[in-house]
């Protein structure tokens, strides 16, 4: 009768006994367990390895496995070892799908908790937008009422409402008198030599190329109209305070904001449209807005009744805004067909003058540098250059395919950019009266704004995205792709120092170094 371990129910090369359960162990084996377990493997009973017996016994020489003595054997053994990997692989791979699966949806839940709280964060945003209106309108100071939170500081902008009493101005024209024509020359004089004398030299601190391609986005700001309604629609800064930025949105409003302390100065309501158009007086913390309700609305920002004046031009919506050099009057354009020229100071209309074309509405107008020409862009592609004191068309530029949607001219008084509904800006020669250059962009590409920096060494086109030229060479520089809509804003800074620009997705931002 062979000894057998009891463990590993093999023939043992060391037996030993037990004195406690009597039972047969490999020494190796036992000693192991006992060394973990201090027990014996059988009854449990406490063990040591001094307590055990060794067995003395003949060497034994173990016979070879049946399964071992035959080459059909030994292939048959590789071949179980052959199944038992392909199954223990296959066992892996379904591991390793499961796992996927787990990670996948681990990872689908992880976006779409991202989802949610975006979208709870942009609804936090427009109710702290809608209670930084209402409280201060309210006169009850913003914070939180929780008791275990502090107050909130949200900016608590000066609301601008539109004063009861101001008086409908008459919509008859006075005229321009003879000290206002005088007026206006002089001031043309006086610009035209600036001018010449600011075109012999580029200006100390404008922005270099170089360094404006190297603009990136520095602030985004989103709550500076409704939510609700979203849509900037129109910018403008301060020349003086270029600290001070307006825009006008979709929500009827108009709002003054200063992009040092990022908080809002003013929100300027009246208007009964949306504003399309906007101007920040160079030199005046005055405000000019236009908007479909037909009406101009002059805003003294500074003061506590802010509304000054409501200028009543026009029988339709108005489609553009430009003030004069002077900085005393206003130039409007509107889908009745006719530009106004009217004083911002007392709120008359001066003179109104009809495009004279059937079926052809303007779409836009700015003044020239100099104030003595001005010009409107028409519905059927036009661009036209009147003659201020004459209140006559001096010339006709046409070119374009759709409504003109925005013109702007450089303030070397030489070039005019326009753009339309067809892709492209042109640029045009004043003195020759020609086109010379055409800017061609991507098909499907929208233009909704041109602007020249006050050097008149860039120009800056707003619209599918925001991108800059340098003027003379008209080479593209910069591309900026950060708004998720429409852009319909573009300003530049204090010699190019940064750019703003403004779009449909109710953000207006902020490029430079």
């Amino acid at each position: 009768m062979s000894l057998v371990c009891a463990i590993s129910n093999e023939v043992p090369e060391h037996p030993v006994v037990s004195p406690v359960s009597g039972s047969i162990f490999e020494r190796r084996l036992i000693e192991k367990y006992i060394k973990e377990n201090n027990t014996d493997p059988i009854n449990g009973e406490e063990l040591t390895v001094e307590q055990l017996v060794d067995i003395k016994t003949a060497s034994i020489v173990k016979p070879k496995p049946v399964t071992g003595t035959s080459i059909p054997a030994i292939l048959k053994m590789l071949q179980d070892e052959w199944d038992a990997v392909m199954l223990h692989a296959f066992t892996q791979r379904q591991q390793l799908q499961t796992a996927r699966q787990e990670l996948s949806h681990a990872l689908y839940q992880h976006d779409a908790a991202c989802r949610v709280i975006g979208r709870l964060t942009k609804e936090v945003t427009a109710a702290r937008e809608a209670l930084a209106t209402l409280k201060p309108q309210a006169g009850i100071s913003v914070g939180d009422s929780s008791a275990n939170a502090g107050p909130t500081t949200i900016p608590q902008p000066a609301i601008a409402m539109e004063a009861a009493g101001v008086p409908n101005q008459p919509t008859e024209e006075a005229g321009i008198t003879d000290d206002i024509i005088k007026k206006l020359q002089e001031k043309a004089t006086v610009l035209t030599q600036e001018r010449k004398k600011r075109g012999r030299t580029v200006p100390e601190d404008l922005m270099d190329q170089e360094s404006l391609k190297g603009f990136k986005t520095l602030a985004s700001h989103p709550g500076l109209h409704s939510a609700s309604v979203p849509g900037i629609l129109s910018l403008d800064i301060h020349n003086e305070d270029t600290s001070k930025i307006l825009t006008g949105g979709n929500d009827k409003n108009a709002t003054v904001f200063n992009k040092d302390t990022e908080q809002i100065i003013a929100v300027l309501k009246g208007h009964t449209k949306k504003v399309t158009r906007v101007i920040y007086h160079p030199n005046e913390d005055v405000v000019i807005t236009g908007s479909p309700d037909t009406t101009i609305r002059v805003w003294n920002v500074g003061a506590s009744n802010p509304l000054s004046q409501i200028i009543r031009a026009h029988e339709g919506p108005v489609t553009g805004v430009s003030l004069h050099p002077t900085g005393d009057y206003v130039l409007s354009t509107s889908v009745d067909q006719n530009w106004a020229f009217s004083d911002i100071r007392t709120g008359k209309l001066l003179t109104k003058v009809s495009s004279q074309t059937s079926n052809n509405t303007l779409t836009t107008g700015q003044f020239h540098p100099d104030g003595l020409i001005f010009g409107t862009g028409t519905s059927d592609s036009n661009v036209v250059i009147w003659d201020l004191k004459e209140q006559s068309n001096v010339a006709t530029f046409s070119g374009h395919s759709g409504p003109i949607t925005a013109i702007s001219f450089s303030e070397n008084g030489y070039y005019l950019a326009t753009s339309a509904d067809d892709c492209c800006v042109k640029l045009w020669d004043l003195r020759k009266l020609k086109n010379f250059k055409t800017l061609v962009m991507d098909d499907g590409y929208e233009i909704k704004d041109l602007c020249f920096d006050q050097s008149g060494t860039y120009l800056g086109v707003a619209g599918t995205d925001v991108r800059v030229y340098m003027c003379k060479q008209w080479q593209e520089l910069k591309v900026f792709n950060d708004h998720t809509a429409l852009a319909t804003g573009i300003r530049f800074g204090k010699h190019s120092q940064f750019i703003a620009s403004t779009s449909m997705d109710r953000t207006l931002k902020l490029y430079g170094i």
